[in-house]
């Protein structure tokens, strides 16, 4: 079984660009949707393959903060500050949430994660006390690819040692995850969060939380 990281395990179907979004507006900054998405994206790809393998979750999160502050113009450091340790507080308590599910899932599957991430998710991983649980650990920078490139899947089953069709794949994203999943021929559910919606193929699994995840297994 195969996961998606940021939005699946550490929030409930939420990306990280939404969250942070939603914790500047919060702080009172005033920013379309449209500047917002420009200038997260932009503040996320510098960080792609630029940081050290073994940056911490609360390193990572807060180079994140610094660097969309620093591209809405935002001087006061403080406030990226407060962003980053209400993200991590959030994040944190959902990851540690899912802990207990994680612990049960690996009793009776393989478990892996297949991100398009930092170069550091390992570490991340090991900070937010999930690394235990996964054999397998794809890193976009690492594998040269990212979701939804088939590639990427294929790299974590042939860690796990299984075929595509012989895995599922759990994620946020439906045309980062979903997407990707189909293509390799891999069954995939969607955490879909409270927002819900229609899912990619029909007959697919979607879940609101994690802890909805057994029930459909």
């Amino acid at each position: 079984m195969l996961f998606d990281f940021g939005g699946t395990l550490d929030a409930d179907g939420v990306t990280w660009k939404e969250r942070f979004y939603r914790l500047f507006l919060a702080r009172g900054v005033e920013v379309s949707r449209e500047r917002f998405d420009s200038v997260f994206y932009a503040a996320d790809d510098a960080l792609v393959g630029s940081i050290p393998p073994s940056l911490p979750f609360r390193e990572t999160v807060c180079s994140v903060a610094t660097g969309v502050a620093h591209g809405l113009g935002i001087a006061a450091a403080d406030l990226a500050g407060d962003v980053a340790e209400a993200f991590i507080d959030e994040a944190l308590a959902v990851a540690r949430r899912n802990v207990p599910i994680l612990e049960r899932l690996a009793r009776r599957y393989r478990l892996g994660i297949v991100s398009n991430f930092y170069g550091n998710l390992s570490a991340v991983c090991d900070d937010v006390g999930v690394r235990p649980f996964f054999g397998v650990i794809v890193d976009s920078v690492w594998a040269g690819c990212a979701k939804p490139d088939p590639l990427i899947f294929r790299r974590a089953v042939d860690g796990l040692r299984v075929a595509p069709a012989e895995a599922t794949f759990v994620g946020d994203s439906l045309s980062r995850d979903m997407a990707g999943a189909r293509a390799v021929g891999m069954p995939h559910i969607w955490l879909a969060g409270e927002a819900g919606g229609a899912p990619c193929c029909a007959g697919d699994r979607v879940i609101r939380t994690l802890g909805d995840l057994e029930g459909v297994l």
